[in-house]
């Protein structure tokens, strides 16, 4: 469960804290961009597109709920992005690592 990445308190890191959704989607965004997703040998999609993830993400982030993205690369591997709510919905009893300044 994504949600128990808050208890990894000694991988938290400031530089990847956000305070608002949109700079977390903008992370989820570059590292899409970065590591794109493999196309099918018939040239369609394998997956999603990058817009009804990011649109998924804006509405789910403010309400408390992790977003993964998760898919195969050209080179075979595997490309897995997460932002893990603090204060968690599934996990509210859970502190945050790095609480917001």
């Amino acid at each position: 469960m994504t949600g128990h990445w808050l208890l990894r308190r000694a991988q938290a890191a400031r530089g990847r804290t956000w305070t608002e959704v949109e700079a977390a989607v903008t992370w989820l965004e570059k590292n899409h961009a970065d590591n794109p997703p493999k196309a099918r040998d018939d040239g369609g999609r394998s997956y999603v597109g990058v817009e009804t993830k990011t649109a998924y993400a804006r509405d789910a982030l403010p309400r408390g709920v992790d977003v993964t993205w998760g898919y195969w690369t050209a080179s075979g591997s595997m490309a897995s992005f997460s932002v893990v709510c603090c204060p968690n919905r599934h996990h509210p009893h859970t502190p945050c690592p790095l609480p917001p300044s």
